[in-house]
């Protein structure tokens, strides 16, 4: 017996019901299938299936429920679903939630749409904003709340906002002070992705230096649009963020309407100069902007949300004197633990 494995026997035999196992010989670099978890992971996945909430934000006209069916190529907005929509408009802020369930390929995804009815429309916009933000923070504490019960569920309900899609008007022009103002505000507390709706309404040349004057605008007043470089977490995702962030805001049209071309069906809008097709990247970025929300960065929008705006809120709330434990059934003392960014957040419970 060799003196390594002598010494193996003296530590099984002081340490009871211990088990050990030799490698030997080529063993030792042999296959051990740690790559299996993915497998797991994703079978998990599959199985439960996810949420996504997305926001869309803009005054009435700008196609956002148009532009929400084209992305998920389902029926998911109100709009499809409600006669003479546009009549029923309401000129006053009040968000509308619809969720619909899609399946692809055995992934199942609950997809919850948040409508912004009379956002921007109305003569006097002071404050337009507040409901946005109240439903925003809304979230935040039902998830907190449910968190911090004793007896939480195994997997809490996620109603947080995910994305907020702005819309913004194909003026040419620059940004206007009610979306200066909005964007200031709702920055902070959840992802935004501007775009440029109806954009086939400019020219080539209109596009590119309305989209210019709207980052050097974004940039003026400090606002913060996704994805922001601070949360970059590799050089390989800051050069493919760069480039997204280079084409910010994504100049879209939005269609459900098919048409042929070439002998092919496509998405498109017909104009008497010809198809304008969605999917086409020579004609708009519809592509850019659905591949960011959907094939590149959903799961990191999930990510920003929870480790990041909800982080903020969570502490905040945490912090402060007048969050009611008591209502939740809890008979205990929070200690809370700095979270790093883009980290779980973490905190204590110790009995009294």
């Amino acid at each position: 017996m060799t003196e390594k494995e002598e010494n193996c026997v003296e530590l099984r035999q002081s340490v009871p019901g211990l088990q050990m196992s030799f490698i030997q010989g080529t063993d030792l670099f042999g296959y051990v299938g740690i790559e299996a978890v993915l497998d797991q992971m994703r079978s998990k996945t599959m199985k439960a299936g996810f949420e996504f909430n997305i926001m869309v934000v803009g005054q009435s006209g700008l196609g956002k429920s148009t532009l929400v069916n084209t992305l998920f190529k389902s029926k998911v907005s109100r709009k499809s679903c409600t006669p003479n929509y546009e009549e029923k408009i309401s000129k006053t802020v009040k968000l509308h939630t619809v969720s619909h369930v899609i399946e692809e390929k055995g992934v199942k995804m609950k997809l919850t749409v948040i409508d912004t009815p009379g956002f921007g429309d109305q003569i006097n916009n002071e404050n337009c904003w507040e409901p946005i933000l109240k439903y925003v923070n809304e979230q935040y504490e039902k998830y907190l709340r449910e968190e911090l019960h004793v007896n939480r569920k195994r997997r809490i309900p996620d109603s947080r906002v995910h994305c907020c899609i702005y819309f913004l008007p194909a003026t040419g022009h620059r940004l206007r002070p009610i979306d200066v103002e909005f964007l200031k505000r709702l920055g902070k507390i959840v992802s935004i992705v501007p775009i440029i709706a109806k954009a086939d309404t400019l020219t080539i040349e209109e596009r590119q230096e309305f989209k210019e004057r709207i980052r050097q605008d974004l940039a003026a007043n400090g606002i913060h649009v996704y994805p922001q470089k601070e949360y970059d977490e590799d050089p390989e995702e800051r050069i493919l963020n760069d480039r997204i962030r280079e084409s910010i805001p994504f100049a879209v049209v939005g269609t459900d309407k098919e048409h042929q071309v070439n002998g092919n069906k496509v998405l498109g809008r017909k104009t008497k100069w010809g198809i304008i097709e969605v999917e086409n990247v020579a004609h708009c970025e519809f592509a850019n902007l659905r591949d960011l929300l959907i094939r590149s960065h959903l799961q990191d929008l999930k990510d920003v949300t929870h480790n990041i705006h909800y982080e903020t809120y969570r502490v905040r709330r945490l912090n402060e004197s007048n969050m009611d434990f008591s209502e939740l059934g809890l008979s205990t003392c929070l200690l809370l633990l700095p979270a790093p960014a883009r980290r779980t957040p973490t905190f204590l419970v110790q009995s009294e």
